[in-house]
């Protein structure tokens, strides 16, 4: 007698399950990259399987980016606890949301730059939710360290969120005890930042240009601002003519497609830094380079935008051969920084001293898009405080 065929049982939550896969996906390709069939394959079932559980691809956004503010909100309103000493909240707190970030390292950051993919209204819900946690580790902060201002403690637990976020850029790994513990530390150094004081400075004089930029550089510099604004996809060729002042089709003069454009963007990135590092590296001690280097990437951070387009996973959207050509380009940039903090810190293994570098430039790149603190008038001397703090060079 013939047995009917076993099936093997489905995973308790199919739809977390999916959602991961999906959250992997997006963090490797950006949202734009992903598809419905992607998303499916990956998981081992049809499109139409999928839709059972979600009725699209920003549902399946939603589920991942809404699950990782529960995440925070569990975390901490566990860990902030009436009745515990304000130092064990704040330790409780640092180790949770570490566990949960190499746990789920996918998600960790793809609501601060995924997000805006989602409908206004549920963009709106994750700013309302992350705003109110942030809130309330700030006062935990306040309370561990009662010198500080309500804005000032609100940068640091930024800085803090960023290096938790920062595990999702890169794919290094170690020991889950191991790889949480660095965070942890990592989290503490930036927490316990004395941030510098303003200091009397020269406004700099803005250099003079001879006559009217040209018209490559004016449609370079349209596209850089629409392609910050509102990110890769979501640009045409027509709106970048717009606002260079010519016809959209007068673009492919001088740009034979929208990629072609982003990597001339990336690659004037990339030459502003090398040239900065070149700058800063005129040192013979290692650990002063290390400094100048983070000072050197925090000045032009601050005053290229082309490097917050090249750097904010717009890459991740082009054909694979220009996107490999710029990945090539900044790996090799931070290359050098991690060529440097293993000179100065030979205690670090290789890979801990690439989660600590990457910790120090996600700070960077993410509070220098961070409309809550970008703004403040002191930005660069204390994103150059924070980053010095994670790398160990402070003075």
């Amino acid at each position: 007698m013939d047995h009917p065929t076993e099936r093997s049982p489905r995973p308790r939550d199919r739809k977390a399950q999916l959602a991961g896969l999906a959250a992997e996906l997006f963090r490797a390709r950006g949202f734009h990259g992903v598809g419905i069939n992607d998303i499916a394959a990956a998981a081992g079932i049809t499109g139409p399987a999928l839709y059972r559980h979600f009725a699209d691809k920003q549902a399946v956004l939603s589920y991942v980016v809404l699950s990782g503010i529960d995440d925070m909100e569990a975390a901490t309103t566990e860990t902030l606890a009436d009745g515990l000493p304000v130092p064990a909240q704040v330790n409780a707190l640092l180790g949770t949301l570490a566990a949960q970030a190499v746990e789920r390292r996918e998600v960790a950051a793809l609501w601060r730059w995924e997000g805006r993919h989602l409908p206004r209204e549920e963009r709106r819900e994750i700013r309302r939710r992350s705003g109110a946690v942030l809130e309330a580790w700030s006062k935990a902060l306040r309370a561990l360290r009662p010198e500080l201002t309500a804005d000032d403690a609100e940068l640091l637990c930024w800085a803090g969120l960023s290096v938790f976020g920062s595990v999702s850029v890169h794919h290094t790994s170690v020991a889950k005890k191991r790889f949480a513990q660095i965070l942890v530390q990592l989290a503490e150094s930036v927490l316990h930042v004395t941030l510098p004081e303003p200091e009397e400075t020269p406004e700099e004089t803005p250099s003079m240009a001879l006559g009217e930029p040209s018209r490559r550089e004016q449609i370079l510099a349209a596209a850089t601002e629409l392609f910050g604004q509102r990110g890769f996809r979501s640009v045409s060729m027509e709106e970048i003519g717009a606002a260079a002042g010519i016809a959209g089709p007068s673009v492919y003069r001088h740009f034979p497609s929208k990629a072609a454009l982003m990597v001339a963007i990336g690659h004037r990135a990339a030459d502003r830094l090398a040239l900065a590092a070149e700058r800063a590296l005129r040192t013979d001690d290692e650990r002063d380079a290390l400094r100048r280097l983070a000072a050197s990437y925090v000045h032009t951070l601050l005053r290229t935008p082309e490097l917050l387009v090249s750097f904010s996973g717009s890459p991740m959207e082009l054909p694979e051969r220009d996107k490999a050509d710029l990945i090539r380009v900044q790996r090799d940039y931070v290359a050098r920084w991690i060529a440097l903090t293993s000179e100065v810190h030979p205690e670090l293994s290789l890979r801990e001293v690439k989660i600590t570098v990457h910790a120090a430039l996600t700070i960077a790149n993410d509070l220098a898009r961070t409309r809550r603190v970008n703004g403040r008038p002191n930005i660069e001397a204390e994103l150059t405080a924070l980053t010095h703090a994670v790398l160990k060079v402070s003075s």
